[in-house]
């Protein structure tokens, strides 16, 4: 085991892991915020990058392919929301029942099962190229970051409205937002078209990442957003109290996942066992709050002399 492999593949863990930290942050927002386990995320992560490849083959411009992966995004949500809401399927059922039949209609919008696109040939945002030897201001990892800072600064001014704060109160306590006379279906709705949304976005420059769109591309995508979550909130959780800083902790959370996987390639254990690392690591991290509250939070006892003392 060469330290300078592991050295040499950390670059490519951090841009890997920012693009999958906008995913991330999608999560966040149907799982922390709207109280919600939204498991549409599987065919959205293939959606926005068949979209914003078919595009970009067909002559669009980068911004323009990602600006239409992001409404396709849109659009999932709402698919999502409409079965939970107006059908009234639960939350975890309409998931389902949306990432199935989105594998009809990525295949449709790819025409086969995965799509390419050349870094020589077309003007890509972000590439596994772009990380050395080239401009700074073309470095995946900087415009990526930027990215994330955008969406960051926007997620914060947007939470902070009247709508925003309509949907947190929805994932809180949807019961009283009800009494208060907010439509909670329709922020339920809202808040999955922007998740989903934001995962397609993240879909469209991991398209372009790696160099093409796969129909497999999205399978355990939700374990890795629920392990960046819970990993920034476990890491960062009492540091980053600030909304926008429990944001950037999931970003984070990204990055250091991708970075612990690279280490363990690196240590040579086998590739075929890293979807079942991922999902001990997240169950591990969701338990940790319980075993706190059960075995290491007991309350102490009061001893019946003091208690006599004190009448």
């Amino acid at each position: 085991m060469d330290i300078s492999n592991l050295v040499n593949a950390l670059p490519g863990a951090a841009a890997q892991g920012l693009i999958w930290g906008i995913m991330a942050i999608g999560v966040y927002i149907t799982f922390r915020i709207l109280d919600i386990a939204d498991l549409s995320v599987d065919g959205t992560m293939c959606t926005g990058a068949a979209v914003c490849i078919i595009l970009m083959q067909h002559g669009w411009s980068a911004p323009a392919a990602m600006f239409a992966a992001f409404g396709a995004g849109l659009l999932v949500g709402l698919m999502t929301g409409v079965f939970h809401t107006f059908m009234g399927i639960p939350a975890i059922l309409a998931g389902i029942l949306t990432q199935l039949g989105l594998w009809s209609i990525n295949l449709k919008i790819m025409g086969k099962s995965n799509q390419a696109i050349n870094v020589e040939k077309y003007d890509l945002a972000v590439s596994l190229r772009y990380i050395r030897n080239i401009e700074w201001y073309k470095n995946t990892i900087f415009v990526v970051a930027i990215f994330i800072v955008a969406i960051i600064a926007l997620l914060y001014a947007f939470f902070g409205t009247e709508l925003g704060c309509g949907i947190r109160a929805t994932g809180c306590n949807p019961n009283m937002a009800r009494a208060q006379g907010i439509n909670t279906n329709f922020n339920k709705v809202l808040g999955l078209m922007l998740s989903n949304g934001l995962v397609a976005l993240s879909s469209a420059l991991l398209g372009q990442y790696q160099g093409f769109a796969d129909i497999n591309m999205g399978k355990g995508a939700i374990v890795i957003g629920l392990a960046a979550v819970i990993i920034g909130e476990a890491i960062f959780g009492k540091i980053f109290k600030n909304f926008a800083l429990s944001l950037l902790a999931v970003a984070f959370g990204s990055v250091i996942y991708y970075i612990v996987i690279q280490f363990v390639l690196w240590l040579g254990i086998d590739p075929d066992l890293l979807k079942l690392l991922s999902a001990l690591v997240v169950a591990v991290f969701l338990a940790i709050p319980y075993w706190k509250g059960r075995y290491f939070n007991r309350p102490k006892h009061i001893d019946k002399a003091d208690v006599k003392k004190e009448a």
